[in-house]
């Protein structure tokens, strides 16, 4: 007998069937004589419904009761499949974050999971009971209910195995695993039976939206083992390992997309010590992430910064820049929300030379300008024009993927 945490992501438990086929999954994986621990999402389209309703009836942005009132969507979806499950016969109990106290900080929309208290859960398992927990929440020390923003039910199912040693964490979803691309940008992706941590991690922070990028970093701490797989077949998924030599020779694994990034230009800034810390302090101060920086050389004394911040966070990052831009005597501030960064994963791009001159070659070959370039041990990302994201990346899977 083992302990398995299975997570149902919103189209799994979209409508009425479909958490009647969840029920189903659950019951079968407790014929094998396994304990199951399942988080579930809000049904589809409901976190965007209770936003629009928020929106109608005030102006006011309050991050605490918005998680109030988001936090409401994986309450009614855990709370039909507990119902689902004693309609089959199984004896299920549903908590809410704060019933089984998953412990989180204070930021409100974004919150991290601090700790799990696990008493509750194991007393229900030892009652024979299938356990139901909400994703999404938790509640912080001031005992108000806090989210962890899109995509967390992954790491409240991630972090619910570590805290429960679980056997491994099933993650279904409406894919039936990680694709060398996504399959609706390149036709030819395939899907890949394992992939690393490190590198997930990076496809997560690259624009793939299979898995959150928390859920991945609490994977790979507690060395979580993670199935990746479609809640509408049987099909084996794609599993998260620890990297071994075999991979290292792969060149590329993935090639990602990522439409929802702004850049921000600050020009002619007087070049001097301490230019950074004035310019990035205020945007980290807002809990804004920037990822792509490019200083250009000085050679008059000033110099231009460039970066990229989430597209949401776009103007309140410009609002920030524009308001200290006189401080930082800088000559003028641009943004262009028209971009896309493109990028190549893969941990054999940490042993094999040359990964990115065939990356800069394919794109130079279909004509797509570079605006940006960054790179990591096992990543090389470009921003260039959104209209051109489509094309680069069929180019580069065809050149770095399809041609291995």
């Amino acid at each position: 007998m083992a302990l398995i945490v299975q997570k149902y992501g919103g189209t799994s438990v979209g409508m009425v069937e479909r958490i009647r086929n969840v029920a189903s999954r659950v019951a079968a994986a407790r014929a094998q004589g396994d304990d199951v621990v399942v988080v579930v999402s809000a049904m589809s389209g409901e976190t965007n419904r209770l936003l629009n309703l928020a929106n109608q009836v005030s102006s006011h942005v309050d991050d605490r009761e918005i998680d109030v009132l988001l936090a409401s969507g994986e309450q009614v979806s855990c709370a039909l499949l507990a119902l689902a499950l004693k309609d089959l016969g199984l004896p299920a109990r549903s908590f809410l974050g704060h019933q089984v106290r998953i412990a989180t900080d204070s930021a409100h929309g974004r919150a991290r999971i601090k700790s799990i208290d696990s008493t509750r859960v194991l007393e229900s398992i030892k009652r024979n009971e299938v356990v139901v927990v909400a994703g999404f929440q938790g509640v912080d020390e001031g005992d108000n209910i806090t989210t962890l923003g899109r995509g967390g039910s992954d790491t409240s199912a991630v972090a619910m195995s570590a805290a429960l040693d679980a056997s491994v964490c099933e993650i279904y979803t409406d894919v039936d695993g990680i694709y060398t691309a996504d399959p609706f940008v390149c036709p030819r992706a395939r899907k890949l039976g394992r992939i690393t941590y490190d590198e997930m991690l990076e496809m997560a922070s690259l624009g793939a939206r299979v898995l959150q990028i928390r859920s991945v970093e609490t994977a790979k701490r507690f060395g979580v083992r993670v199935h990746l797989r479609s809640s509408f077949n049987d099909a084996e998924g794609t599993w998260l390992v620890e990297e071994d030599e075999q991979m290292d020779s792969v060149l590329v694994s993935a090639v990602t997309c990522d439409n929802d990034e702004a850049k921000i230009t600050i020009r002619s800034v007087p070049d001097r010590p301490g230019l950074a810390a004035q310019i990035f302090g205020p945007i980290a101060e807002a809990n804004i992430v920037v990822d792509m920086i490019i200083q250009n050389a000085s050679a008059d004394g000033t110099t231009d910064v460039t970066f990229t911040v989430p597209k949401k966070d776009h103007p309140k990052a410009m609002e920030l820049i524009e308001k200290n831009a006189a401080l930082i005597q800088a000559r003028g501030v641009t943004s262009d929300t028209h971009i896309a960064k493109v990028s190549v994963v893969g941990v054999g791009v940490r042993t094999n030379a040359g990964v990115a001159a065939k990356m800069f070659q394919a794109l130079a070959e279909q004509s797509i300008n570079i605006e940006m370039i960054s790179t990591s041990e096992i990543k090389v990302s470009v921003v260039v024009a959104a209209k051109d994201s489509r094309r680069a990346v069929d180019s580069l899977h065809a050149s770095l993927i399809e041609s291995r």
